[in-house]
């Protein structure tokens, strides 16, 4: 059967469109940002789609178009949470199991992007390490470290107290190792 390049395009977005969504939110921190992100990556992909190398790598090579769109459109200010950081108390149990989910996205927010994209492709996106490896363009092993420093910057993270809303000016990644005085 013979596909028109519009049927074949309209079958790339089914297959990875929510899988790049997600992504790219996870990194930029913002639905809006994300979607023009990911839009941004379509219109790349398929302008320079001959120079994907091997059809079965398209899910890895589409991330690395999308990681480059998204970097592009990261504004440091947002990695700042939003809001004051003050949750109401819920009667409903839901509520807590909720506010634990909410807790590890804003966590995720705090740390250094390059940790952040490796967490959101192995535990979000379920991509096996060899695929992250060459999504990220790095060695195998150096995935392996990288998600063993990511976990240990995400427990920081999420140990760390609450920051306050006002001061904007603070750095908003939790450093990797302990800074000394």
């Amino acid at each position: 059967m013979i596909s028109s390049a519009e049927s074949r395009y309209n079958q790339w977005v089914r297959e990875h469109y929510r899988f790049l969504l997600r992504s790219a939110w996870a990194l930029t921190g913002s639905r809006a940002i994300a979607e023009d992100v990911v839009q941004d990556c379509f219109t790349s992909a398929w302008r320079f789609r001959d120079q994907l190398r091997d059809p079965a790598m398209a899910r890895a090579w589409l991330f690395q178009i999308m990681r480059r769109h998204a970097y592009r459109n990261l504004d440091p200010a947002q990695a700042a949470p939003q809001g004051d950081g003050q949750v109401e108390e819920e009667a409903d149990p839901r509520a807590h199991a909720l506010d634990e989910q909410l807790d590890v996205v804003k966590a995720l927010s705090r740390i250094a992007p390059i940790h952040r994209e490796v967490l959101v492709l192995y535990y979000f996106d379920d991509m096996p390490t060899a695929l992250m490896a060459e999504a990220l363009d790095i060695a195998p092993g150096t995935v392996l470290s990288r998600l063993a420093r990511a976990r240990d910057a995400l427990k920081a993270a999420l140990q760390a107290p609450p920051r306050p809303a006002a001061p904007e000016t603070a750095a908003s990644v939790i450093p990797l190792r302990k800074q000394t005085p």
